[in-house]
C-alpha cells in the first residue's frame, strides 16, 4: 500500500511538472491581423494617391502641344510682360537695377499659393466621378493635387530664378532660408485657404462667382509690383491684413540681401493657413458626400 501510494504521488508530482513545463514553452506569437490591415491600407492609399497625381500629369500637361513646358513658359511670359510695361513707366524699381528680378522674386511666389489654391478647390469636382469608388476618397484627391503641383512650382521656382540670377543680376547671392520659409508659407496658406473654398464652392456656385470677383486684383495687392515701404501709412495699414504681402516681401529679403522688410509676421499666416485648413477638413468630412452627389 505504502508502495502504491509512493508510487501514485511520484506519478502526480512528474504529471505536474510537465503540466508547469508545457505552461511555461508559450506558443508562437502571430502579429496581429490589425497591423497587416493598416499596412494594406497605407499601400493602397499610397497607390492610389499615385494614380491620382498620374492622371493629373496627363490631364494638365499631357494633352497639350510641348506638356511641361507650358508650366515654365507662363510664369517666364508673365514676368517679361510686368518687366517690359513698368520699364516704360519708371526708371527704377524698388529693389536692385533690373525688373526682371524684382518682379519674379515675388511674382513666382504668388503664382505658387494661386496655383496650390486653385488645384485644392477644384480637388473634388475633377475627381468627381472617381469619387464614387469606394477605394478613393475626397482627401485623396486633395492630397494628389497638392503634391503635384507643389512639386511642379518648385521646379519652375528653381529654373526660373536661378536663370534670372544667372543672366541679369550674375553678383547676387540669395540667402535661401527667407526663401524657402516663404515658399512654405505660400504652401501652406494655398492649401489652407483652397480646402476651405472646395467646401464653399462645392455648397454654393453663387461663393464661386464672388470669390472670383474678388480675388481679381489680388496680385496688385499683394505687393508683387511694389513693396510696403513705398506705399502710405493708410495703404500699409490696411494691406497689412493680406498674409500675401508678408509671403512676397519674405521672399525678397532673400533676394535682396539689403532689404529689410520689418512688418514681416509670419505666425499670422501660420495662423491663416492652418485656421482655413482645420475648417475645410472639418466641413468637407461632414459634406464631402453632399458636394459629389451635387456636382
Amino acid at each position: 500500500m505504502h508502495r502504491c501510494n509512493a508510487s501514485q504521488m511520484e506519478c502526480t508530482v512528474s504529471s505536474m511538472d510537465s503540466a508547469d513545463t508545457t505552461s511555461q514553452i508559450a506558443p508562437a506569437l502571430e502579429p496581429p491581423k490589425a497591423i497587416f490591415d493598416e499596412h494594406r491600407r497605407s499601400f493602397a492609399t499610397a497607390r492610389v494617391i499615385l494614380a491620382l497625381v498620374l492622371r493629373e500629369m496627363s490631364t494638365q500637361y499631357g494633352r497639350s502641344p510641348g506638356g511641361y513646358i507650358w508650366a515654365i513658359l507662363e510664369p517666364i511670359g508673365m514676368i517679361v510682360i510686368l518687366s517690359v510695361g513698368f520699364s516704360l513707366l519708371v526708371r527704377m524699381p524698388s529693389l536692385g537695377n533690373g525688373f526682371v528680378l524684382f518682379y519674379a522674386s515675388a511674382y513666382l511666389v504668388f503664382s505658387h499659393y494661386k496655383s496650390i489654391e486653385k488645384a485644392t478647390n477644384k480637388a473634388i469636382a475633377f475627381s468627381r466621378p472617381l469619387l464614387f469608388y469606394p477605394a478613393v476618397t475626397w482627401l485623396d484627391a486633395l492630397l494628389a493635387r497638392i503634391i503635384l503641383n507643389t512639386l511642379t512650382n518648385l521646379l519652375n521656382m528653381i529654373l526660373i530664378i536661378g536663370g534670372v540670377i544667372f543672366l541679369f543680376a550674375p553678383g547676387i547671392v540669395p540667402y535661401y532660408p527667407p526663401m524657402i520659409e516663404a515658399v512654405a508659407l505660400a504652401t501652406l496658406l494655398g492649401v489652407g485657404v483652397g480646402t476651405l473654398n472646395c467646401f464653399l464652392m462645392g455648397v454654393s456656385p453663387l461663393y464661386t462667382t464672388l470669390w472670383k470677383m474678388a480675388t481679381r486684383p489680388l496680385m496688385i495687392a499683394s505687393g508683387v509690383l511694389y513693396i510696403m515701404e513705398d506705399l502710405p501709412d493708410a495703404a500699409r495699414d490696411v494691406l497689412w491684413w493680406n498674409p500675401l504681402i508678408h509671403i512676397t516681401a519674405m521672399f525678397r529679403t532673400g533676394i535682396y540681401p539689403y532689404y529689410h522688410a520689418q512688418f514681416l509676421s509670419p505666425m499670422y499666416v501660420v495662423a491663416i493657413g492652418l485656421g482655413s485648413f482645420a475648417i475645410g477638413l472639418l466641413f468637407l468630412n461632414s459634406y464631402n458626400k453632399n458636394i459629389i452627389n451635387n456636382e
